[in-house]
């Protein structure tokens, strides 16, 4: 354990030279945060809603009228053909067609909505507050009075903010990207320049080199980490409900396991090219996959499986619910199960597939 605190000491020293590197591991993420949180500072807009009124008469067009009134809709009245093309050309949410029952006789209309069923996931969030509004607009032109009214209090303040949602999945993200690099590129760079076949004649064994670069990337994985919820929090306001001991403890378990993938690349790997196209080959499908940017029940049923049990899903899954739901570590054991034994493969496979001196030609 001496040599190993003695290693990571060596190695932060290494490490905070390369001013270049730790800049830029800071910069990307800040853009999309940056990026985001400027997107998602302004109104939500509009839902673009198509209205064919065959037979026009007083009741239709209040309906109409009132629908236009509220803010969640931006109605556009015409023809069937012309709103089923800007349905189709996807410049129309939906389009309501109005029966020729649609009138003020006491009976009951049934309205024809058209849809985009490739757009589903979007029409599943905007079902209800279709149907809700509607409901308004009846009551206004009936002039009836509900028999009861709803207050909403969210008892767990949990942010409805995408960007909210995003920092999160960015900072597993960046977690994976600064752990794989920190191990494995540096790893074939060491044997490559023939570090690892003099560090062999010495005391040190496999466990102590690996045990003090995990403990010096662990540290800067930290700052880093560190920085950008700094940044998150007190420059773009991003609401985090759960505890932040239970957020690093996680992040601690995440880098842990990619720092031991990315040895195992660096084993693998036997020049600077090949762990580059490794990297991105083991990198790239989890940044697609892992629930970063959307979640992982918008993917293709097909994938979702797999999405489910990739190491970055349980990190960013785990980042996401104590940040925005709130959830104890208890609370989520299934997540931290899978971490448990991600770092269990990720270890053994990390010593069994070190070498010292294989060094490339």
């Amino acid at each position: 354990m001496k040599l190993a605190f003695i290693m990571a000491r060596t190695f932060l020293k290494l490490f905070s030279r390369d001013r270049q590197a730790i800049f830029f591991s800071l910069f990307f993420p800040i853009v999309f945060m940056l990026i985001f949180g400027v997107l998602g500072a302004g109104d939500e807009d509009p839902i673009e809603v198509g209205v064919v009124n065959r037979f026009p008469n007083e009741l239709a067009n209040e309906f109409i009228a009132t629908l236009n009134s509220n803010e969640l809709f931006a109605v556009n009245e015409g023809d069937e053909a012309d709103l089923r093309a800007q349905l189709v050309d996807g410049d129309l949410t939906l389009v309501l067609l109005l029966p020729e029952s649609f009138q003020d006789n006491g009976a009951t209309a049934e309205l024809t909505v058209l849809v985009d069923m490739s757009q589903a996931r979007q029409l599943s969030l905007i079902r209800p507050v279709l149907a809700q509004a509607l409901v308004g607009v009846e009551r206004e032109l009936r002039n009836t009075t509900p028999l009861f009214s709803i207050r909403e209090e969210d008892v767990q303040a949990r942010s409805q903010n995408y960007l909210d949602f995003l920092v999160p999945g960015l900072l597993a993200l960046t977690l994976m990207q600064l752990s794989i690099a920190g191990s494995g590129f540096n790893i074939v760079e060491f044997r490559r320049k023939g570090i690892l076949k003099r560090l062999f004649v010495t005391p040190i064994q496999p466990k102590d080199f690996i045990g003090g670069l995990v403990m010096s990337r662990l540290v800067l994985c930290l700052m880093q980490i560190t920085f950008l919820l700094a940044v998150a929090v007190f420059l773009l306001d991003v609401t985090f409900v759960g505890s932040f001991i239970s957020m690093y403890s996680v992040i601690l378990l995440g880098t842990v396991i990619f720092l031991s993938i990315g040895f195992c690349l660096g084993s693998i790997a036997k020049t600077q090219q090949s762990i580059m196209a490794i990297g991105n080959l083991v990198t790239f499908p989890q940044m697609l996959l892992s629930g970063v940017f959307y979640p992982i029940d918008a993917l293709p049923a097909l994938v979702q499986p797999l999405a489910k049990i990739l190491p970055l899903s349980f990190v960013a899954t785990a980042l996401r619910e104590i940040a925005v739901n709130g959830l104890s570590l208890l609370e989520m054991m299934p997540n931290i199960v899978g971490l448990i034994v991600w770092l269990g493969v990720s270890l053994l496979l990390a010593i069994r597939l070190f070498v010292w001196q294989e060094v490339a030609t």
